[in-house]
């Protein structure tokens, strides 16, 4: 009995080593292997992106850059916060857009055939894509030094965005501005421009924005206001610092080019930090927020302390990339509050043009102004081409220019001078 049951501890004692020692190579079992060259492209809201990443790991540690390019341009960034383990790839690639760091997230299944991949741009934009190894390491022979791979319409190089394709309709409307236009002038009437707070109940704080009232401003009279809206990495300072609308509407008012006008510029990142921070795409949510913030806290706080004509004729709605996309969403999902709408090279936050306008007859009998701008040089011009077509097939009334700039405050700052000449009139 004693023999017996001495077999059966040994065996039992024999069976835990050998799942211990089963586990233990489990463990132990490398993590797949990744060194060398990857190349992938994929479609997203803003173009083509070729890469081709180069990793190096040590322990589940991982090193490398990206080499990315957008039909012919180039770009090279070191990759950071990279892990490895088992078949679970992710780090970050940082990208300079507007003056603030970008961070662009990637996570990955690597398989038998490729790395399975998920790029996150913040809350911007997601895409999904395979990388596949690269045969030669030759940087020389790499597809992203390929400047024939690829079979799409080579057209300019866009820098962020994309390919930059022109078509006939992508021309300037009108011409440029005169030098100088943003530059104080001593001898005409100044307006004031002042920082002011209002409780926002959509966000739960106290928020900030910028106000320009024109010279000579009275409450015996009623203004129309123009509310302009920042950039992604921006804030209720940004169009100031890029354009100084108090003092181009200051020198439009003098030369008898505009009406007298209310100039609100908020914060459209609606949450209670509201500042831009090392990584503004992760706001991106809080640009949507704002439509609620700028209809039930931004309008009711001017137009309770201002004296301002309080109908759709007389507000207007216009912005710059993020907040061009916010002017286009908000504005023609709301004509029974803005008559006058702009986008100054609008982002990707931009709906659908067939979201935008679904009602092209209803579109057609509110809007007094509609005015979409981009540059040739812009990126992410094919976001306003694709709204431009659609309008135009659509025979919804609208500005299309185009003029000679990028994705750049040149842009913005000339589009703001034209669009002010056109409104409340």
């Amino acid at each position: 009995m004693a023999k017996s049951s001495t077999k059966k501890l040994m065996k039992s004692i024999g069976m835990v080593f050998l799942c211990g020692m089963l586990a233990m190579l489990v463990l132990a079992s490398p993590a797949a292997d990744i060194g060398g060259q990857w190349h992938a492209e994929f479609d997203t809201q803003i173009g083509l992106q070729k890469y081709v990443f180069t990793f190096q790991t040590e322990g589940s540690k991982v090193i490398g850059k990206a080499v990315s390019e957008a039909n012919g341009q180039k770009r090279e960034t070191e990759l950071k916060e990279g892990t490895l383990n088992d078949d679970s790839l992710s780090f970050v690639e940082m990208f300079s857009f507007q003056g603030n760091e970008i961070r662009i997230k990637y996570t990955g299944k690597v398989g038998a055939d490729g790395i399975a991949f998920t790029r996150e741009v913040g809350d911007f934009a997601k895409e999904q894509f395979k990388a596949t190894r690269v045969a030669s390491a030759s940087p020389a022979s790499s597809p992203a030094n390929n400047a024939s791979s690829g079979e799409r319409p080579r057209g300019r190089p866009g820098g962020f965005g994309g390919p930059i394709v022109l078509g006939p309709d992508d021309k300037p409307a009108f011409d440029d501005p005169p030098a100088g236009i943003d530059k104080r002038r001593e001898d005409i009437p100044h307006g004031k421009l002042e920082m002011i707070e209002y409780e926002s109940k959509t966000v739960g704080t106290k928020r900030k924005m910028n106000v320009y009232t024109p010279p000579g401003y009275s409450t015996d009279k009623k203004y129309p206001v123009i509310y302009l809206l920042h950039g992604i990495g921006g804030d209720e300072t940004e169009w100031e610092r890029f354009a100084h609308p108090d003092i181009v509407m200051d020198n439009l008012l003098a030369d008898g080019k505009a009406v007298p006008m209310i100039v609100v510029m908020p914060n459209g990142r609606a949450q209670k930090d509201d500042r831009p921070g090392p990584n503004p795409m992760a706001t991106a949510p809080a640009f949507a927020t704002f439509e609620r913030d700028l209809l039930d806290d931004v309008i009711p706080a001017i137009e309770s302390r201002y004296s301002v004509q309080a109908d759709r004729e007389h507000r207007a709605l216009a912005g710059l990339s993020m907040g061009g996309g916010q002017s286009l969403n908000f504005g023609l999902a709301h004509l029974d509050t803005f008559a006058w709408v702009g986008g100054f090279s609008s982002a990707p936050n931009t709906k659908p043009p067939e979201q935008l306008v679904p009602d092209p007859t209803a579109a057609t009998r509110q809007l007094k102004l509609l005015w979409l701008s981009c540059g040739n040089k812009d990126g992410l011009i094919r976001i306003s081409q694709g709204v431009h077509a659609y309008l135009k097939e659509k025979q919804v009334p609208h500005v299309w220019h185009v003029d000679g700039n990028g994705h750049d405050p040149t842009h913005w700052k000339n589009n703001l001078w034209l669009f002010a000449q056109r409104i409340f009139k």
